[in-house]
C-alpha cells in the first residue's frame, strides 16, 4: 500500500514536469540520483556488497552511448540499449570477484573503475574522442532525454520491487546476513548474488548513457568521477539500505539540500554538505527509514 503511494507520487511529480517546470535540470538529476541509489541498494542493501568503484558502470554506459551514436552512427535508443549491454557484460566479466567479501570486494571494484578509465583513455581517439571526449550535439533533445531517465527510473523501481518482494529478495537477505547458513538451507548463493549484481550493473550504465545524451558531452573525468560512487553510497545509506523507499528518501532529501546549499553558499557547498552528511550518519546510522522503523517497530511491516 505505502509503496504504491510512493510510486504514484513519483509518477505524479516527474511525468508531467516538462509541461510546467521551469528548472527541468533539477528534476532530471534528482531522478538520476534516485536511480543510482536504488540500483546501488540492490547490491549493497540486499546482497551486502559495497562496490566502491560503482562509477565504472556509469562511465561505461556514457562512453558506450557516445561511441555507438557518434562513431558508429546508431540511433540513440539503440546506443542506450548498447550501454545497458556493455554494463551487463562488464558485470559478468568481473562476477568472479563476488567471491570476495567486505572491503576486499570494495577495493577490487575500485580498481575496476580505474582500469576502465585507463582502457578508454588508451583507445584510438577517433573512436572515443581522446582527451577532448565526445560531443553529441546532433542528438540534442533535453525533453526526450528527460523522459528516457524517467523510464530508467521506473525500471529500477520495478526491479527493486521484484527483488525485495520475491523469493529472490528473501534469499538475498539471507545471504547478506549469513551466506553459509543460507547455503545450508538450500539457497544458491552464487546464482542469487549474480542476479542482483547484473541488475545493479545495468541501471548505472543506462543512467550514464542517458545523462550523456542530456548534456551532449562525454569526457573521462566526469564519466569516471569517484564522486558518482560516493553520492550513490551516501544517498542510499542516508535513506536506509535494504528498504525500497530508503534510496528515494535519501537521494531526494540530500540532493535537495545539496542544491539549496549550492544556491546560497556556493563556496562552502562541499563543507556544509559534508557536515550535514556526518551529522545524519551520527544521529541516524541506519538511515532515515531505518531509524523510523527501529523507533516505531510496530509500523515496520508497512515499510517497504
Amino acid at each position: 500500500m505505502i509503496w504504491g503511494i510512493v510510486v504514484a507520487a513519483i509518477v505524479a511529480v516527474f511525468l508531467p514536469a516538462p509541461l510546467f517546470a521551469s528548472n527541468l535540470s533539477f528534476l532530471f538529476y534528482m531522478m538520476l540520483w534516485i536511480t543510482m541509489a536504488t540500483s546501488f541498494n540492490f547490491v549493497a542493501g540486499l546482497a551486502g556488497y559495497m562496490p566502491f568503484g560503482y562509477v565504472a558502470f556509469y562511465g561505461i554506459g556514457a562512453y558506450a552511448t557516445g561511441v555507438l551514436y557518434k562513431t558508429f552512427g546508431l540511433p540513440i535508443p539503440v546506443a542506450l540499449a548498447g550501454a545497458a549491454l556493455a554494463g551487463v557484460t562488464i558485470g559478468l566479466l568481473v562476477a568472479p570477484t563476488l567471491r570476495l567479501k567486505g572491503v576486499y570486494f570494495g577495493i577490487v571494484s575500485l580498481a575496476l573503475a580505474m582500469a576502465m578509465k585507463l582502457v578508454i583513455s588508451l583507445m584510438p581517439s577517433d573512436i572515443t574522442g581522446g582527451s577532448l571526449g565526445l560531443i553529441l550535439s546532433a542528438a540534442n533533445d533535453p525533453v526526450a532525454a528527460y523522459y528516457a531517465m524517467f523510464v530508467v527510473l521506473m525500471g529500477a523501481l520495478a526491479a527493486g520491487t521484484w527483488l525485495t518482494m520475491s523469493r529472490l529478495g528473501t534469499a538475498l537477505r539471507a545471504i547478506r546476513d549469513d551466506s553459509e547458513a543460507a547455503e545450508v538451507v538450500g539457497v544458491n548463493v552464487v546464482g542469487t548474488r549474480l542476479k542482483a549484481w547484473i541488475m545493479a550493473t545495468m541501471f548505472p550504465a543506462l543512467v550514464g548513457g542517458v545523462e550523456a545524451w542530456y548534456t551532449n558531452a562525454i569526457d573521462l573525468d566526469s564519466s569516471f568521477n569517484l564522486l558518482v560512487t560516493a553520492k550513490s553510497i551516501v544517498y542510499a545509506m542516508a535513506g536506509g539500505l535494504g528498504f525500497l523507499v530508503g534510496p528515494i528518501i535519501g537521494a531526494s532529501t540530500l540532493y535537495g539540500i545539496d542544491q539549496l546549499i549550492w544556491r546560497h553558499f556556493p563556496t562552502l557547498n562541499l563543507l556544509i554538505l559534508g557536515v550535514v552528511i556526518i551529522a545524519l550518519m551520527l544521529l541516524l546510522p541506519r538511515g532515515i527509514v531505518g531509524a523510523f522503523a527501529q523507533r516505531f517497530s510496530r509500523f515496520r511491516r508497512f515499510i517497504p
